[in-house]
């Protein structure tokens, strides 16, 4: 903003403005224009390629789908409606296998674990094929997701049973049939609306969402546990990077990977834990007995064992890449410490 302002006042007072034109990219998200999302993720990173460019890029934040659909936003970095998008790999179903086990649950505590282990996942190789059609820049998660209902406080693995609940994916989607729920697929941005219209009675969601999607305005309980978490990718038609002047791809290059990553799980962390806090003394908290988590545990680790067993009999390496997802978490842990 501030070398938008500058130019223009060079021009006002007949000063000669840099002889090159900025290249444009625009950069599209689903999240408000008021989230921390929209500053810490993607504004702020806007502003770190412009000036790491010395001017060759203008980047432009499309937030809350005014630039494509969520479910929509890879295939729209694909097509170059998008030059970069921020979207959910588990929105279309079945194209991200790899990816996906990083919903997995248990794998990690902490959004910014969880991202840190996603991007030495991503930077092993291991997902070169899944994202062969565009340029990634950084990878993350969120913190782990936990139950959030309407009316109904769920207690027990028995007061699962019979809930419509909305899944993100269809990973997150088995477990939660396993539990006993009825999964229904949406994207995040829809929650709000089905849960006004009684399409579901709950959710599956990090804290931090709750807050930032409105959903606390329609829900009364929220049970404690970490059934998912959520991947994300940030990525750029490819065509596009390839175009870029050799000053802006370094810009780019040097605003990708585990920085970005770590600092947009941390921000779902930060931003978690403050609604979390409001939500205690607001709603209703319930948090699981020790002999039910252990219900619930067993159940998740069928979930797991399942969709390990899918990609390994699809003839993709699933037990590996999960056993060097949790050697990252690992790893992650320590470095973050």
């Amino acid at each position: 903003m501030l070398k938008k302002i500058a130019l223009t006042s060079a021009l006002a007072l007949g000063v000669a403005a840099p002889s090159f034109a900025s290249e444009t990219l625009r950069y599209a998200h689903f999240m408000s224009a008021s989230s921390w999302q929209n500053q810490t993720i993607f504004e702020d990173w806007a502003t770190a390629v412009e000036e790491a460019s010395g001017g060759a890029l203008d980047v432009q934040v499309f937030p809350a789908q005014t630039l494509g659909k969520a479910a929509a936003g890879y295939d729209n970095a694909v097509a170059g409606i998008a030059d970069i998008a921020w979207t959910v790999p588990g929105y279309t179903a079945g194209r991200f296998p790899l990816s996906q086990i990083m919903e997995l649950p248990g794998l990690f505590e902490t959004g910014e674990v969880g991202s840190c282990a996603f991007q030495k996942l991503y930077d092993s190789g291991a997902l070169d094929a899944e994202y062969a059609d565009t340029h990634i820049i950084f990878v993350h998660t969120h913190d782990p997701g936990h139950l959030h209902t309407a009316s109904k406080p769920v207690h027990s693995l028995a007061d699962m049973k019979g809930l419509k609940l909305r899944r993100p994916t269809q990973v997150v989607g088995e477990l939660l049939s396993n539990l006993g729920a009825e999964p229904v697929g949406m994207p995040a941005p829809n929650t709000y609306e089905a849960l006004q219209r009684g399409a579901i009675d709950g959710y599956m969601l990090p804290w931090e969402s709750v807050d930032s999607f409105r959903l606390d305005e329609l829900t009364g309980y929220h049970t404690v546990f970490g059934f998912y978490a959520l991947a994300f990718i940030a990525t750029m038609n490819k065509a596009k990077y390839e175009s870029l002047s050799p000053e802006a791809k370094a810009a780019v290059d040097a605003n990708s990977g585990m920085k970005w990553a770590v600092t947009a799980g941390a921000g779902y962390d930060r931003e978690g834990a403050k609604v979390l806090e409001r939500l205690k003394t607001e709603s209703t908290v319930i948090e699981l007995s020790e002999e039910e988590r252990a219900i619930w545990d067993e159940a998740a680790q069928k979930a797991t064992d399942s969709y390990i067993a899918y990609l390994n009999g699809e003839g993709l390496p699933g037990t590996a890449t999960y056993e060097a997802v949790k050697g990252y978490v690992t790893d992650c842990e320590a470095e973050l410490n």
